[in-house]
């Protein structure tokens, strides 16, 4: 189920690629990979505490009642208001700084200011995406992901026919806040989607114990993109807006075809770890969830490099056909990322703060110093080197290391 929500999710990311590439071109779709991290950095600001700690206490306490599990849903909304009340302010101050370092023209800045104001909206699409998934529904889950994605996409890709590159920049800034307000209408007669249920007071425990996920969230949501975004900037002094377009392009590309996999880890394997208990049976389907995984992971790398491509010619123009060289690294660190964050998730599932934290903001600065390192010496493909040999490094102290993450 959650394959048919990744396949359309796909479907849709062609889709938007290819408009980006007719009507921007590389440096458009250069454009655009900044755009998107920055909302991936916001969003994992706001939305923290709301994602994958209230999908372990809902699945936890769920079955004894919703009574049951209000107080971290209560704790949770309070984390948001509080973080919502410090970021959108400092955003919208720091707006024109922030476009300066990611467009070098300050004439984004509309781009920060509405993407933080937004940002509340997208944070209670995901509190309520995060209660479906803890009850373990499914169905409800991916079908209403897949009606979210449809009517999102199709909104971004009218911005983009009508206004080209500020379209597709617009439509990104607001895209979450779309599914936001999407996922809020259609829950607001569930039964767990109740005032008392959400706001009113918690426990201290509770809200360290979000505070603890908010940490976790924050930190992996900040440092991947926000690492990108030094790569970026990296490669477009190296070797140029165009080439680092190519490099998005591929980046793009791999970011969709993962998609099979990550939406599938988040929706069943992190509740399915979060239920468990014993720590032998938390490690057998650690390696159970890895001998189905990373084979399906490599399957569909290879598929991908053989029809590099036709992928090309589908999703972009011929302006792009030299990105076909950067595809064997990039599938290769591809497959060690999934690999990694198959032993990793054991963390989030087990509430380990300090060694994600630690973790995360390590690999994050190994990316880019790698990258630095290797993009003078390999051009453009550096930046996949340095992909595959940072993810390389990560799985292998996380795969001898597991049985002491897990106690």
């Amino acid at each position: 189920m959650t394959g048919l929500l990744t396949l359309l999710k796909m479907l849709m990311g062609f889709v938007i690629a290819k408009l980006i590439a007719i009507y921007s071109g590389p440096s458009g779709m250069a454009v655009l990979g900044q755009v998107q991290s920055l909302i991936s950095v916001l969003n994992s600001l706001v939305t923290a505490p709301v994602s994958n700690g209230v999908v372990r206490f809902t699945s936890e306490n769920h079955k004894e009642g919703f009574i049951s599990c209000s107080p971290w849903w209560r704790a949770s909304v309070q984390w948001v208001v509080i973080l919502s009340l410090i970021i959108i302010p400092v955003g919208l101050f720091v707006s024109e700084y922030v476009a300066l370092w990611l467009f070098h023209d300050v004439k984004y800045r509309w781009v920060i200011e509405i993407s933080v104001v937004l940002l509340p909206i997208a944070a209670l699409g995901t509190f309520c995406n995060s209660v479906i998934n803890g009850q373990q529904q499914y169905r409800r889950y991916v079908c209403l992901g897949m009606i979210a994605v449809t009517i999102s996409s199709f909104i971004m890709s009218l911005m983009i026919w009508w206004a080209g590159i500020e379209g597709a920049l617009l439509a990104a800034a607001s895209q979450s806040a779309i599914i936001g307000a999407f996922m809020f209408l259609v829950n607001i007669r569930q039964p767990w989607l109740k005032l008392k249920y959400c706001w009113g007071r918690s426990t201290s425990k509770a809200k360290m114990d979000i505070g603890g996920y908010i940490l976790m969230a924050i930190t992996s949501g900040l440092s991947l993109p926000i690492a990108l975004i030094f790569v970026r900037n990296i490669l477009i002094g190296e070797v140029g807006w165009d080439e680092t377009g190519h490099w998005q392009a591929v980046w793009k590309i791999s970011e969709v075809y993962l998609g099979v996999i990550t939406v599938a880890l988040g929706t069943y394997y992190l509740p399915r770890l979060s239920s468990i208990s014993k720590v032998d049976e938390i490690i057998a389907e650690i390696h159970q969830t890895a001998k189905f995984i990373i084979p399906l992971v490599m399957l569909l790398s290879l598929v991908v490099y053989l029809f590099r491509d036709l992928a090309i010619w589908l999703l972009f123009t011929k302006e792009f056909y030299s990105a076909r060289e950067l595809f064997s690294v990039q599938l290769m660190g591809d497959v060690m990322k999934i690999a990694s964050w198959i032993y990793a998730f054991p963390m989030i599932s087990r509430g380990e703060t300090k060694i994600f934290i630690t973790s995360e903001i390590l690999f994050a600065f190994s990316f880019v110093f790698l990258t630095y390192i290797l993009v003078s010496e390999y051009q453009t493909q550096g930046a996949n080197l340095a992909y595959f040999i940072n993810y390389s490094i990560y799985f292998a102290l996380l795969f001898f290391n597991i049985k002491k993450i897990v106690r």
